[in-house]
């Protein structure tokens, strides 16, 4: 072999290198065959549990990793501390290791929350516990991935040699830095405590129907930072979390997703009002879009010119009502213009006033 014409020290330490790096070898074959039994074990145990199935799925490679690189720190640590590059080695695996480990965290979040986004589908009819869920499942899981990433570095910076003599002097001498860098990352932590505060207060779901600065439009997504509302032309409003904790706002669907309706008319004092609701609710009862539950009509206003008729009705969601307004609007316009073609608002003091003036002429002759 090419050891031989190597001088003995080197020998020994190219024979000594050669047996560790046997038992790295035997020990990856160990820790891939035991995974593979956990992982089998695991199935068929909770093959009807859908959050372990799931998650020995998802986590399948970085759980192998982790065990693997956890059997070759094992070995490295049981290896000669005189060996060359052996601490080197050793450092580079326990890095790696905690890095695999922060991994498969983050991998088994991601997989609780899919399972429970995948149990609580909200493209049903009636969706608000689902909707309800889903937000605290999303704004919760970004939080957890967060601190998990967040803890796995800290675990890395901890492993530097003299990182706490590192640390303790930058604690020391940089309290001024440390205050600015305060202030400037305020927004962001402000941020993911309103993420928090939304996910356990639930101000808004996802899919919510909101007004949000004049806008009307649904929630499509929330972030750690910000929530994405779609506007109804399809446009996007970008809105930081933390204003909605700070600003009042309109939610259609906070606790349902009914809402009431109204269409106003005006019309002339000549128009029989029982023949407008007579047709108002035969309108309501034919169209599919009315839930049936208010159908109701008021004369809420009178100038010197017309008088003012709200129909109200009620529909099972905002884009359901909107389509029904505007067909009720329709229909009542088309049926006054056809029935009293000449009931719609004038002005009749004027008209008055001119017939007063005809009928006298005559009598002045």
């Amino acid at each position: 072999m090419f050891t031989e014409y190597l001088p003995a020290a080197l020998q020994e330490r190219a024979g000594s290198w050669l047996i560790v790096a046997g038992f790295i070898v035997v020990a990856t074959l160990a820790a891939i065959i035991a995974h593979r039994l956990i992982i089998t074990v695991l199935r068929r145990v909770a093959h009807r549990r859908p959050f372990t199935s799931d998650a020995t799925r998802a986590a399948f490679r970085s759980s192998q990793l982790s065990l693997i690189l956890l059997a070759i720190r094992v070995v490295l640590g049981g290896a000669p501390p005189t060996l060359p590059f052996i601490s080197t080695l050793s450092y580079a695996v326990t890095v790696a290791f905690i890095i695999t480990l922060t991994w498969l965290a983050i991998q088994c979040i991601h997989s609780v929350g899919a399972t429970i986004a995948r149990l609580n589908p909200h493209d049903v009819t009636d969706n608000l516990r689902a909707r309800r869920i889903l937000t605290q499942t999303r704004v919760l899981t970004r939080s957890a991935v967060f601190i998990a990433a967040l803890i796995g570095f800290a675990f890395v910076l901890l492993t530097l040699p003299g990182a706490r003599q590192i640390g303790a002097s930058l604690l020391a001498s940089a309290g001024v830095a440390g205050l600015v860098a305060g202030i400037a990352a305020r927004p962001v932590l402000a941020n993911f405590i309103a993420g928090l505060q939304i996910a356990l207060s639930q101000p808004i779901r996802l899919d919510d129907v909101l007004i949000v600065k004049g806008e009307w439009g649904k929630v499509e997504e929330i972030t750690g930072m910000f929530v994405v509302v779609r506007i109804w032309d399809e446009r996007r409003l970008i809105v930081p979390l933390q204003w909605f904790i700070e600003n009042p706002f309109e939610n259609w669907t906070h606790k349902s997703s009914s809402i009431l309706g109204s269409v106003f008319l005006w019309l002339d004092f000549s128009v029989p009002t029982d023949a407008i609701r007579a047709e108002f609710e035969r309108v309501c009862k034919l169209s599919p879009l009315w839930d049936q539950r208010v159908c109701v009509m008021h004369v809420t206003d009178a100038t010197d010119r017309a008088m003012q008729v709200r129909l109200l009705v009620s529909a099972q969601d905002s884009g359901t009502a909107f389509d029904l307004r505007c067909a009720i609007r329709e229909s009542m316009i088309a049926f006054v213009a056809r029935e009293y073609p000449g009931s719609m608002p004038k002005i009749r003091a004027m008209v008055q006033a001119q017939q007063a003036e005809s009928e006298a002429e005559p009598k002045a002759a």
